[in-house]
């Protein structure tokens, strides 16, 4: 799928700062709107009513005073007061006129105001905002009697002022948030995305399958560790990448080799002037290289079925004593001819869970590379013993052991000790220890100069599963020390 053009991209860095500024937009916002307006009211209602509180003293003069006494006490009272002040007279329920302004010069707008209509018509005292050519103003009307009404009228203009500078800061404190937060933004995501693009790089290098340079992004957030797991995927990459490298070269040879023999042997073998005794040497040298590539095809048959999931491993009640003998008998005659005394020690029976031909398979590798690897005349002892709530099933050997260096690879794939000069595809035993797991055991190594031992644990089964002696091992000599 082809990439957008980088310019129609969002980075992860103008994602992060456009979330910051929404956030800070939306907080300078809020606050915004429940400061201003809430502050906005308060003021007016603040001078209302210090409008009301001052006002009753001014009421019972304009109450009592004659028609050519109001201007006077009208102008005296909006000098008090800092306000305007209007006396209505009310002619009729509809229609007031005005009897005396402060301002001395009465408008039409002053007589249509709602506040003091209001109160005319009601009787009763009114309060309100009221805005006449562009200014507001905080009025309370009182009605004096029944056809005088008194306005007074405040403007708020130099109250609003507190709140014009209000907003003003409000909306320049918000500019330098939004600054702010752009440029915390800005650092945090450059940091960020420097690191992921150090991940983004070090991905295209290993997907280029250059495992060599370690990952390290810094720190100890969450990217450090997903830098970290990174990392442990290339060193076992790069380990997947040397097996494979490794076990394609032993492929190599192991199978060029023997075919390199067949062609060889088939050849002398159609020599018609060869003797019967040579034609027949030919001839198990043959079957010896056809035995080994049948290995090493089963091997690899088998490591493709585990890493499938198409393996079956059944889990019932087994006996290891039995699996013993089985591969007792089995390995007798190539004991023999290889000078590898034999031998079996274990009860009558010992009951395990497990799959009775997995164990062979098993043991049939653990047996095969105790007889492969060892000098002829050294001894390899089979066993089964219970311990509980386990059963194991063990091959050891007399043999020069295996390096302690070397002992924690051995069931690693691919994996051949000696730096790959020993025989095998180094499958079997890698196999051995999957089978293991997958019955709910384990498989194990001990070894050191003279003593090798290998053992299979896998749980215990039921006791009255198969027939058990008095306890006492058998011990059986398949053939005998040279």
């Amino acid at each position: 799928m082809p990439r957008r053009p980088s310019f129609l991209r969002l980075t992860l860095g103008v994602k992060l700062a456009l979330v910051l500024l929404g956030v800070v937009t939306g907080a300078l916002a809020v606050v915004y709107l429940m400061v201003v307006p809430r502050l906005d009211s308060r003021i007016a209602d603040s001078r209302i009513k210090s409008l009301q509180q001052a006002a009753p003293p001014f009421l019972d003069r304009f109450r009592d005073a004659s028609e050519y006494q109001l201007p006077e006490r009208v102008t005296v009272a909006a000098a008090s007061l800092d306000a305007r002040v209007v006396v209505f007279q009310h002619l009729d329920g509809e229609t007031i006129v005005s009897a005396a302004d402060s301002r001395q010069v009465s408008g039409s707008d002053i007589v249509a105001d709602p506040v003091a209509r209001e109160a005319a018509s009601t009787g009763t005292r009114q309060t309100g905002r009221v805005e006449r050519d562009g200014v507001e103003y905080a009025e309370v009307a009182t009605p004096l009697g029944e056809d005088r009404v008194v306005l007074f009228s405040a403007p708020l203009d130099d109250a609003r002022s507190d709140v014009q500078l209000v907003k003003r800061s409000l909306v320049v404190a918000g500019l330098v948030a939004l600054l702010a937060a752009a440029f915390a933004a800005y650092v945090a995501a450059y940091g960020l995305t420097r690191r992921i693009r150090r991940l983004e790089t070090a991905a295209r290098r290993i997907a280029a399958g250059d495992f060599a340079v370690p990952i390290d992004t810094g720190g100890e957030d969450e990217v450090a560790e997903l830098a970290r797991e990174f990392d442990t995927m290339r060193e076992r990459l790069a380990d997947l990448d040397r097996v494979r490298s490794e076990f394609i070269a032993n492929a190599s040879h192991e199978l060029r080799t023997p075919l390199f023999s067949l062609s060889g042997f088939l050849e002398l073998i159609a020599d018609e002037e060869m003797d019967e005794e040579t034609r027949q040497e030919f001839l198990r040298e043959t079957r010896a290289q056809v035995q080994r590539l049948t290995r090493l095809a089963t091997d690899l048959l088998g490591l493709s079925r585990l890493d499938a999931g198409q393996l079956v491993v059944e889990r019932g009640d087994v006996d290891l004593a039995l699996a013993a003998r089985n591969l007792l008998d089995e390995f007798r005659l190539v004991a023999d001819t290889s000078g590898h005394p034999l031998s079996l020690t274990a009860p009558v029976a010992v009951p395990a869970t497990g799959d009775h031909e997995r164990i062979v398979q098993i043991g049939r590798a653990l047996v095969e590379n105790a007889l492969r690897h060892t000098p002829p005349g050294t001894p390899v002892e089979l066993s089964a013993v219970s311990h509980g709530d386990t059963a194991s099933f063990l091959v050891r050997d007399a043999g020069p052991g295996i390096p302690p260096e070397e002992q924690g690879r051995v069931f690693q794939r691919f994996y051949r000790a000696g730096g790959g000069k020993a025989s095998g595809s180094g499958l079997g035993l890698a196999i051995a220890a999957e089978l293991a797991a997958k019955m709910g055991g384990s498989l194990t190594v001990a070894s050191q100069p003279s003593e090798t031992t290998f053992t299979l644990t896998l749980p215990a089964g039921a006791a009255t599963a198969f027939p058990r002696g008095n306890g006492a091992p058998a011990r059986e000599l398949a053939t005998p020390p040279r």
